[in-house]
């Protein structure tokens, strides 16, 4: 940095919108999301750790989830509901963990949802093998492999933006400190940090695509030789909820972060941030449990257990 180069101590974050009829509203929307988000995720894990019938793969992997998700709506939901009431002023240490753990927690999201297509492909595909495929021993590596993953890929960027000057002003049109308008401030190249957005976040969000892509053709192929019609319907229902949450997550994240240039319209962008950083977190606990018999079953006797007891 030279020596006319004025270094950014705080940024202020301008929040989803700047409508004051809006923001009201929107506060207690998005606080209810929160809650939600909350409530579902956290009641998950309580249930999974609580029923050892749920003590199973599928349920491993969505215990994961499920903490990520919590994890992931405590780094970005509280800080955008302070933008709804009055002026959100972060610190530039602040703003760098925000962006470290949020980056680590969508990279970590998408391993884990690759690894429950991956659990879904074995269960169906191959269920005489499932036992020895999906062992405690090889879900445990492939969750490791994805905080792993998470931690290089949130430390990259972390590292990466450091390096960088904020001398054009330190406004933040976003609710959250995220990297497309974080680089928009910097008065420095941000090629390096560009090059890195397209290597991890490719990493990211098109190996895991390309997975889960091929695990659900795989999958389809093998519902489809299915005689019961019973039995392809169950099958459907539990990959359909899969593939919407994917949908979302991946449609969503790649839209920001591939598109041919940084800029563009910033409120698009903040939109479609949303749905995955919002949204999701608060849709899985629905997607993935309610409609689930055995969740539905663990939640109703963990309930009597507690009238009764």
């Amino acid at each position: 940095m030279t020596s006319n180069e004025s270094a950014v101590r705080e940024f202020i974050l301008l929040g989803l919108t700047q409508q004051p009829e809006l923001q009201l509203p929107l506060f207690f929307l998005f606080l209810g999301i929160y809650v939600v988000s909350m409530v579902g995720n956290l009641g998950l894990i309580i249930l999974i750790v609580l029923n050892p019938h749920l003590h199973t793969p599928m349920y491993y992997f969505l215990f994961n989830l499920s903490f990520t998700d919590l994890c992931y709506s405590s780094v970005i939901t509280p800080q955008m509901l302070v933008s709804f009431v009055k002026q959100n002023l972060i610190s530039y240490a602040e703003c760098m963990t925000q962006l470290f753990f949020f980056a680590f927690f969508v990279i970590d999201e998408c391993c884990i949802l690759t690894a429950m297509a991956y659990d879904r492909y074995v269960a169906i595909c191959k269920p005489l093998l499932y036992r020895v495929t999906m062992s405690h021993h090889i879900c445990l590596v492939l969750m490791v492999s994805g905080y792993v993953v998470g931690f290089v890929g949130a430390l990259s960027h972390t590292v990466c933006m450091l390096r960088l000057s904020f001398c054009d002003g330190s406004v933040i049109n976003h609710y959250m400190c995220d990297i497309p308008p974080l680089l928009k401030l910097s008065c420095t190249s941000t090629t390096v940090n560009e090059l890195v957005v397209f290597v991890v976040v490719g990493v990211s969000i098109i190996v895991p695509s390309l997975t889960i892509f091929v695990s659900y053709t795989l999958i389809l192929s093998s519902i489809l030789r299915i005689h019961s019609a019973k039995g392809r319907s169950k099958a459907f229902s539990t990959c359909s909820s899969h593939v919407i949450a994917v949908s979302l997550f991946f449609g969503s994240s790649s839209f920001i972060y591939f598109k041919a240039s940084p800029a563009g319209s910033v409120d698009q962008d903040k939109i479609s941030t949303v749905f995955y950083t919002i949204m999701v977190p608060m849709m899985n606990p629905f997607i993935y449990s309610l409609r689930n018999k055995d969740v539905q079953f663990a939640l109703s006797r963990t309930l009597k257990k507690r009238v009764f007891t």
